[in-house]
């Protein structure tokens, strides 16, 4: 068993469960256990919102430290089940390393949703929180546009600059300014109700629950860590709309 690619294979797997939307517990404990499986005497883990630190101690007394820096999230809940079925197959079977890479590659392989169906899915949750939110059917359709102009931006964005709080501050900005321009133009009513619909799109609901899971749990810096992302973003988010509704004011 060649120990280096063993650990490298388990860390690609605790990496893509902290990046899908795993909690801290939750990708410590999966890691430990899979090191555990093959041998490993000691398993020494430490993982944050940006970074995953192992080190594992094997029965001959041989000492390995490998690290990885996590940028960027993308939640993908499906991926994440499979992640944790591997890690799962790995504790009860200790398949070959071969076994544990196809698997792995196939799990990369699994497909998002096409472009044409996360701007429909932008514009289902948009246009249904308008409605639930009082909006009227000249609302729920303006929310649905803008929604899908959100996504073309966040898009377009990303491309150039991952910092989330950039990204969320400029594209609340535009779609406010968007919203007041489209209901004085007379295509909706209600500038509230419409911008509602649109902030539901960016609210960091996974980040604000897997910090109170971490913190729960006893993985306080974690926690924080998480807390705070999602307390900077739910600013950056806020500012961008009531910059946009100060500039715009004297239109709504």
């Amino acid at each position: 068993m060649k120990t280096k690619e063993l650990i490298n294979f388990v860390l690609d797997i605790g990496e893509q469960m902290l990046i899908s939307g795993a909690e801290v517990n939750r990708v410590e404990d999966s890691i430990t256990r899979m090191c555990s499986a093959y041998g490993a005497k000691r398993v020494n883990v430490l993982t944050i919102t940006s970074s995953i630190i192992l080190t594992v101690r094997m029965l001959d007394g041989e000492l390995y430290t490998q690290t990885r820096r996590i940028r960027s999230y993308v939640t993908d809940l499906n991926k994440l089940d499979r992640l944790n079925h591997l890690s799962r197959v790995i504790v009860n079977q200790q398949p070959s390393l071969e076994e544990i890479e196809h698997e792995i590659e196939q799990i990369d392989l699994i497909g998002v949703y096409s472009t044409s169906h996360q701007y429909f899915i932008y514009a289902l949750v948009a246009s249904s929180f308008t409605v639930f939110f009082g909006g009227n059917v000249g609302d729920t359709i303006v929310s649905a546009l803008v929604a899908m102009l959100l996504k073309w931006m966040i898009s377009f964005i990303k491309k150039v600059d991952k910092n989330t709080v950039i990204t969320n501050l400029f594209c609340s900005f535009v779609v406010g300014i968007v919203t007041i321009l489209t209901v004085n133009l007379g295509f909706g009513t209600n500038v509230d109700h419409i911008i509602i619909g649109n902030i539901m799109l960016l609210i960091p609901g996974l980040a604000l629950t897997n910090a109170v899971k971490d913190i729960i749990s006893g993985d306080t810096i974690s926690g924080l860590l998480r807390l705070s992302e999602a307390f900077v973003t739910a600013v950056s988010i806020a500012s961008g709309f009531s910059l946009a509704t100060l500039l715009m004011g004297g239109l709504i």
